[in-house]
């Protein structure tokens, strides 16, 4: 089943780079990679947050800051931490993926699976989208149909890979049937892909639809005001809205785009700005101790790694991956990188997305799998093994953040440690961004950095994603037993054949490095002294977060 999904979540496109952090950055890389950095100076203490203090009240307004512009809040065409982020709040979908990974039902009041290759949804009575009409089966119908059609070119098309048909079966029912068993399909309709907007919008709006004049038309907490090109989004609350308990709690929410780092931090100090999510690792340590606010950290999916993207070359033998892997000293990296908060990664998934599988599986996931301790000297000697000394490398970076810098020289050192020629080649944010979609952009490069997340609770949206054929399995890499693991995890709902399946891919990924493993991180976020309410975790991207934002008592 080769992957039709367009693009890669693009965390790597992070635009954060200021010469500032840079020239901050080249003094960290030397003691952090030299394997004597354990612990970052000015690392701010970190403990997970499920939730912030409730708010004491409403709030007038709020302002928050996004290092980004969204190019477009269209929901098909939204895979990233700006537009997500925003659309969160605005668009609802047919489930809710809730901040502590869990799911469930939300414009689809019910639903059930009759047969393996059927799921029926019962549409929420009562629900209007922020025009005032109301929501029926064929708005559902309409926007999942997006989906399926080429003429959409959509980025979450790989979900709907499955699918042959969207239709009507009752008054406020929907049936989607499937050529397979898919275990992945209902679970994504908690994010981007299962969300509803108006037909009579998308069929008004045409290719309109998401832009700043435009606009979208949904049934979340906010709707969507205004979109000043360049400098911010505002959102207002919808009064209508149909779910009680996540009312919003703010009038108006204003997002600025803040692109440099070190102005994001001052507009947190000085109050400029009220919070934000994705807080420069830099900057731990100086707001977690700030008076202008609070620093939390929450549940996150996200995998920093290195996408081997040349099978061709010397990294093409998998004791050369791992040789590599060895060379690198990751505890350095999160030390100097990521401000000391993080843990070494040991596969290319965080350990909550096997919350959902059973207890016996949850325990053996780890335990089975290979490890790969800072060595240099046996990665050296495993690296002579292959007869690799003296061959090029190329590893393609991009001046996005300090900590983006810091990775690249980690990876650097690591390759000459083991005898290869490394060569370092910086490009542009959005020749960087072209990696993930363009196989051109990708020839003639070994390594590329991305900070992979996953939208739903469950390991095989990472792992499915390395499938032979597979649009972002971006080496080409090819491994039958792997695929065949893979294809079992999708056939397989219970939970206990889903989760085997799932391990054992997982087991032959980690022999074999198709990507290179980091470390983890959890999500940041920044609440000014006004703001209150936020449940750290990265289903943001997915979950109405502003909604919960109100006055601190």
């Amino acid at each position: 089943m080769p992957s039709a999904r367009s693009s890669a979540p693009r965390p790597a496109r992070l635009r954060q780079a200021v010469a500032a952090a840079l020239a901050a950055a080249t003094v960290l890389i030397t003691s952090a990679c030299s394997g004597t950095a354990r612990q970052a100076d000015d690392a701010a203490p970190h403990r997970l947050t499920d939730r912030t203090p409730a708010a004491a009240g409403d709030l007038d307004s709020f302002t928050w800051s996004v290092f980004a512009e969204p190019t477009t809040i269209d929901y098909a065409h939204a895979f990233d931490y700006p537009p997500n982020q925003i659309l969160a709040n605005v668009c609802e979908s047919l489930l809710r993926w809730n901040p502590d990974l869990t799911t469930s039902p939300n414009l689809a009041a019910s639903y059930a699976n009759p047969t393996p290759t059927t799921w029926v949804y019962q549409i929420r009575p009562g629900v209007r989208f922020h025009d005032g009409t109301a929501l029926t089966a064929d708005d559902v119908v309409a926007s999942l149909r997006r989906n399926l059609d080429p003429a959409t070119a959509g980025v979450w098309a790989y979900p709907f890979r499955n699918v042959t048909s969207v239709d009507r079966t009752g008054p406020m029912e929907v049936t989607v049937t499937l050529a397979r068993p898919d275990s992945l399909f209902n679970q994504y309709l908690a994010a981007s892909p299962g969300t509803v907007e108006s037909a009579a919008t998308l069929a008004a709006a045409g290719k309109d639809y998401g832009n700043p004049q435009t606009g979208v038309n949904c049934t979340g907490p906010f709707s969507f005001s205004s979109w000043t090109s360049g400098q911010s989004l505002t959102l207002t609350r919808f009064d209508d809205y149909w779910n009680p308990d996540l009312k919003a709690k703010s009038r108006q929410a204003k997002f600025v785009f803040l692109a440099d780092p070190t102005t994001r931090v001052n507009a947190f100090q000085s109050g400029e700005v009220d919070g934000g999510w994705m807080v420069p690792p830099s900057a731990y340590g100086q707001l977690g101790s700030s008076r202008a606010g609070t620093l939390y950290f929450g549940r996150n999916t996200t995998v920093a790694d290195e996408v081997v993207s040349n099978l061709k070359g010397p990294l093409g033998d998998a004791r050369v991956r791992r040789a590599l892997l060895m060379a690198i000293d990751r505890e350095g990296i999160v030390a100097a990188g990521a401000g000391g908060v993080g843990d070494v990664a040991r596969s290319l998934v965080t350990d909550n997305l096997w919350s959902t599988a059973p207890a016996a599986a949850r325990e053996g996931v780890l335990k089975e799998l290979p490890d790969y301790p800072y060595d240099p000297a046996k990665a050296k000697a495993l690296a002579a093994e292959a007869g690799v000394s003296g061959q090029k490398i190329v590893i393609a970076t991009s001046p996005l953040d300090s900590q983006t810098t810091i990775i690249t020289q980690a990876v650097a050192q690591a390759a000459t440690a083991i005898g290869l020629k490394p060569q370092i080649d910086s490009v542009s944010a959005e020749k960087y961004t072209a990696l993930f979609t363009d196989p051109a952009a990708r020839e003639g490069v070994d390594l590329f950095l991305t900070f992979w997340y996953t939208s739903v609770t469950d390991p095989l949206d990472m792992y499915g994603s390395l499938r032979t054929g597979s649009s972002s399995n971006y080496g080409g890499w090819s491994d039958p037993a792997f695929d065949a693991a893979v294809d079992r995890a999708v056939a397989a709902q219970e939970p206990g054949q889903h989760a085997a399946a799932n391990a054992e891919a997982q087991r032959i990924a980690m022999r074999e490095l198709p990507w290179l493993p980091l470390y983890t991180q959890p999500v940041s976020v920044f609440l000014g002294k006004r703001i209150t309410g936020v449940q750290p975790s990265i289903a943001y991207l997915y979950y109405p977060w502003a909604a919960e934002i109100g006055a601190k008592g």
